[in-house]
């Protein structure tokens, strides 16, 4: 059963004649007959009297009201679909770290969903380590993370640059120091985040390159948590600048310069390449690459 022969039992219930019906249809007459003989073929019954004038028998007058039915719900798809490129709809999951979820979606997605009400959005919070795996295997739309490797299967697109800083409390012995050598992370107690995190695998290469054993005291899953015990000055951490911005500003933390620290760490949007882009996807990209890169560094 194919669409084109429901439209054409329809014809002919209305025209009650094929010669009519494949005038309309843009049909030759014998083209007629063999869609309504292969649908009668298909569900063994009768659809058609074909004595004049041509009539529907009782099971074709059934048979009508759900091709009607059906045409009607294509019609709606149609419609829908074609909606879609004026009024872009679906569902997105994204996947990204606390640490971005927290600093940076609020106002993306705020902006967004302002402007596409009909888009909607779920949040899964996951280590760097696992937003490429994630993507990769469907099981999220989009993820926003460090850009740490190059996948042939996924697309990234560089949204903005974050560096890792040393923080203390300002009850801090370092906290009045101005500047600091690497030598520091030697004696000071440290509180890490886990190996699974792009920061804490950063930190470990300088510590490996500078031969240091770091004094590990405590080891937490996200930033909102280190920031919490730096803050009360259980120790000190290697953190994102960006996650840290607004205890900066309200001087709940010190920032103490290394040199060895400053190296720029691409955050962006990664996505499956083969992956079919639908509106809400599609807009979203769009909008989320075309946002400057002061819409994501906090600047409250």
């Amino acid at each position: 059963m194919n669409i084109s022969q429901l439209e054409t039992l329809i014809t002919i219930s209305k025209t009650m004649s094929f010669r009519k019906a494949g005038e309309l249809l843009n049909l030759t007459q014998p083209a007629v007959s063999a869609q309504i003989k292969s649908l009668e073929d298909e569900f063994s019954t009768v659809l058609v009297d074909r004595n004049q004038p041509v009539t529907l028998t009782d099971r074709g007058q059934v048979f009508l009201e759900h091709a009607e039915r059906m045409l009607d719900i294509v019609d709606e798809l149609k419609q829908k679909l074609s909606d879609l490129d004026e009024t872009p709809q679906g569902h997105i999951v994204l996947g990204t770290t606390t640490s971005i979820a927290i600093q940076i979606l609020p106002r993306v997605l705020s902006y967004f969903q302002d402007q596409f009400p009909l888009i909607k959005t779920s949040i899964q919070s996951l280590p760097s380590s696992q937003i490429y795996t994630q993507v990769e295997n469907g099981l999220i739309d989009v993820g926003i993370g460090y850009l740490t490797e190059r996948n042939p299967n996924l697309n990234t697109s560089v949204l903005y640059y974050d560096t890792f800083e040393l923080v203390v409390s300002p009850a801090h012995p370092l906290a009045k120091q101005k500047h600091a050598a690497v030598d520091v992370l030697r004696s000071t107690p440290l509180i890490m985040l886990s190996p699974d995190t792009v920061g804490r695998r950063f930190t470990e290469g300088i510590f490996k390159k500078h031969g240091i054993e770091p004094n590990i005291v405590m080891e937490l899953s996200s930033s909102e948590e280190v920031k919490r015990m730096v803050e009360i000055n259980l120790g000190a951490a290697v953190i994102s600048k960006q996650s840290v911005a607004h205890e900066l500003r309200q001087g709940t933390l010190r920032m103490i310069p290394l040199s060895e620290l400053e190296v720029s760490h691409p955050v962006g949007v990664i996505y499956k390449a083969s992956r079919y882009l639908n509106s809400a996807m599609h807009q979203f990209l769009s909008d989320l690459k075309g946002m400057p890169e002061t819409q994501f560094i906090s600047s409250e």
